[in-house]
């Protein structure tokens, strides 16, 4: 029976860790992700699962744990946020190229420094090419959802690849919100029992070697044998999505497939976004239709591996398109979503006109106004035919006293 409860999106996270109920969960404590592993230990502590609880003294050593325990042939889970991925991130490699399906809530925090415990996405954008699948998640429903998800998408014999699956912190994570949990064993049979994909380090019959050296003989092919997953990975994650709908019905919230479009049919102009500004942006859409303003939304879902090829159709045809990024890729020509779908497009008859807007770093708040001008922008490029600034930030503050400084001069330039 689905229960309907108040929860916030560290709160729901650790109910579907609860009923996937894996065999190893290695935690460490960091903000804004410490609530999640501590509601899990709860359920721990009240006998509600049977996971093997490892509390270990670094993000490093989680993640390590987790690669052990699925070696060993092990469902194995475990979760962080910013600094502590960072920490980790040398055996986030390790852990793909070893095709392990571990799954790991990430809730994404701004990265030192200055020292920020708030929401934005530089902490999985630096390591979006570890081989891990990304999933984005705009509220706590799908945060819940995703997981559930993630553990089928990881562990499918043409993937075997770990998944990462983000929310933004202190929106999401500690923002309560009403979230349909699912009937336990629905979702234990939809998960399934754990059958590894490949050998482990448990079984005699089968002796193997696991984190070899190799040499330049044969390293480019063990990478390129690996990103094969990766490529196999958007028709399961469809399936997958498909599957899930159909057996909990229609009172989920979660977008099932790479993105959602939303009133993108017609649409003229278009904004593209990952995560809790979606839903600040699908209200903004809305606002324009009523002024006759073909306007609409595209929020990706899956952002590892990117899918280029529908984004191509479904970006390709529009006047006008604006990019926002919750993360800076320092140096580079805009952020890390803006330069996907830029590269995506290339090469396309007529492509629209695309800006990109730099947002929401370390927090900082974004609102109905900031996507109003947004849109509003994106008309005026239609309407003239020109784009002023590819690049620029919203809501950022002016330079005390009035004055342009070299700051403001730097930010002009662009």
């Amino acid at each position: 029976m689905t229960q309907i409860l108040g929860l916030t999106g560290c709160e729901s996270g650790a109910h579907a860790m609860r009923q996937v109920n894996p065999d190893v969960v290695a935690i460490y404590p960091i903000t804004p992700q410490t609530a999640l592993v501590q509601k899990y230990a709860d359920f721990d502590a009240d006998g509600l699962v049977d996971t093997e609880l490892v509390l270990v003294e670094s993000e490093h050593s989680a993640m390590s744990a987790s690669i052990g325990a699925a070696a060993a042939g092990g469902r194995a889970m475990t979760s962080t946020a910013a600094c502590g991925l960072a920490l980790m991130h040398e055996m986030l490699y390790i852990a793909s190229a070893l095709r392990l399906p571990i799954i790991m809530p990430v809730i994404n925090r701004a990265l030192s420094a200055p020292i920020n415990i708030q929401g934005d996405h530089s902490d999985t954008m630096g390591c979006r090419d570890a081989g891990w699948i990304h999933l984005h998640s705009e509220n706590a429903q799908e945060v819940y959802e995703n997981i559930i998800q993630a553990v089928r998408i990881a562990e499918h014999q043409d993937v075997l690849a770990p998944v990462m699956i983000c929310f933004d912190g202190f929106i999401i994570s500690h923002g309560v919100e009403v979230v349909h949990i699912f009937d336990d064993d629905k979702v234990k049979d939809f998960v399934g029992e754990y059958k590894p994909g490949l050998p482990t380090l448990l079984e005699p019959d089968r002796p193997i070697t696991i984190g070899a050296m190799t040499f330049s003989d044969t390293y480019m092919e063990h990478k390129i044998s690996q990103n094969q997953g990766m490529l196999n990975s958007p028709p399961v994650i469809r399936a997958v999505g498909k599957e899930f709908k159909e057996r909990f019905g229609e009172s989920v919230a979660c977008c099932y497939d790479f993105y959602e479009a939303y009133k993108m049919d017609d649409a003229e102009i278009a904004i593209v976004v990952l995560g809790s500004t979606a839903g600040t942006v699908r209200q903004m859409v809305d606002v324009h239709r009523e002024k006759g303003v073909k306007a609409g939304m595209l929020k990706l879902r899956m952002f590892r591996p990117f899918p280029a090829e529908e984004l191509k159709d479904i970006i390709g045809g529009l006047k006008a398109c604006a990019v926002l990024d919750r993360s800076i890729a320092f140096g580079a020509d805009g952020g890390p979503v803006h330069i996907e779908l830029k590269s995506a497009l290339y090469g396309i008859n007529n492509p629209p006109a695309m800006v990109n807007y730099i947002y929401g770093l370390g927090g900082k708040p974004i609102d109905l106004q900031h996507v109003d001008m947004v849109f509003n922008d994106l008309q005026k490029i239609v309407e003239t035919g020109k784009v002023e600034k590819r690049i620029g930030y919203i809501n950022l503050r002016e330079p005390e006293g009035g004055t342009p400084s070299e700051f403001k001069a730097a930010l002009d330039s662009f």
